[in-house]
């Protein structure tokens, strides 16, 4: 198990800052959590704690982008997201400002902190606004490529961080471009499309398959908005069938914009592996994650399910 992505968030945040003197981070009294602590030690001078006032943490976000800064804010998703929509609807994806909202936290791995904590709806909320790019990296290699883009580029990004530790699936040299998937895993009979702490699994998945005869190919869908519509559509028509994992409810998240691709250009049968529909609870990650069925071997009867229909 590696890091964190949120850890990876912090120091990657931390070195580009350093050589970036335009970059400033805004936090929302969270930053020994949201690991903006990182880059505050390094440089203080450029570090903003707003307090419990979420939105006026987008807000003052939008004013420093409205200046010619690039303002990455935090806190968990819960509240970037949830308290703050109205903010970053108006004041940031409106005018298209240079906010990057990084929010850690999110799905249920949060664990403990339970069912209020546990932001199950954000990549819905926010791939629903024009001018935001959605993305959610798988580890710690992803999750610093995202952040070093993230400051080359000039207009809105959200991106989803977690707190529990994931596994390194992203191979070294690796370079994040919006848009465009990473296909992990080969195959021929199906297809597992998965995003941030759910690539580990997809990939483990995969191999479990591969012992059945099953060729899974994995894609890591990191961009959810842009999506990268041609990997996905050579997917459906290379294998026929379709897998979507997520750490989100499957309304609205990876799996709803995959379907929306598919349907539009080659409708194929797919399964959702996700949260379905439903609040978290208090918990370990773990155990969570057993419970609301998003492991490795749910993955592969998810796999079961759809190839019986092709």
């Amino acid at each position: 198990m590696g890091k964190a992505t949120r850890e990876a968030y912090g120091n990657a945040l931390a070195r580009i800052g350093k050589e970036n003197t335009n970059i400033i981070v805004l936090d929302a009294d969270l930053s020994k959590s949201t690991k903006t602590d990182t880059f505050k030690n390094v440089c203080p001078d450029r570090f903003f704690n707003v307090g419990i006032a979420e939105q006026n943490l987008i807000s003052v976000g939008a004013g420093l982008a409205a200046a010619g800064k690039i303002p990455f804010v935090s806190s968990f998703a819960m509240f970037a997201t949830g308290r703050a929509f109205e903010q970053i609807r108006n004041a940031v994806c409106y005018p298209k400002l240079n906010v990057k909202v990084c929010a850690t936290h999110a799905g249920i791995t949060v664990g403990e902190d339970g069912a209020t904590h546990q932001s199950l709806e954000d990549i819905s909320c926010m791939r629903t606004l024009p001018n935001m790019t959605v993305v959610v990296p798988a580890d710690e290699r992803e999750t610093e490529a995202v952040v070093e883009w993230a400051a080359s580029y000039e207009g809105p990004v959200y991106v989803r961080l977690g707190r529990a530790g994931v596994d390194d699936v992203t191979a070294e040299g690796y370079t994040f471009v919006p848009g465009k998937s990473t296909t992990l895993v080969d195959g021929s009979d199906v297809t597992i499309i998965a995003c941030g702490a759910l690539v580990g699994p997809a990939v483990e998945a995969a191999k479990t398959l591969a012992e059945s005869n099953v060729s899974a190919r994995v894609i890591n869908m990191a961009s959810i908005k842009p999506i990268d519509a041609e990997a996905i559509v050579k997917a459906a028509t290379e294998t026929g069938a379709i897998v979507t994992a997520e750490e989100h409810n499957i309304i609205g998240g990876l799996g709803s914009a995959v379907s929306e691709v598919v349907v539009a250009n080659k409708p194929v049968p797919m399964e959702f592996v996700g949260v379905q529909d439903t609040f978290g609870e208090s918990g370990t990650p773990k155990e969570l994650m057993a419970k609301y069925g998003l492991t490795a071997k749910d993955i592969v009867e998810a796999v079961k399910r759809v190839i019986t229909r092709k």
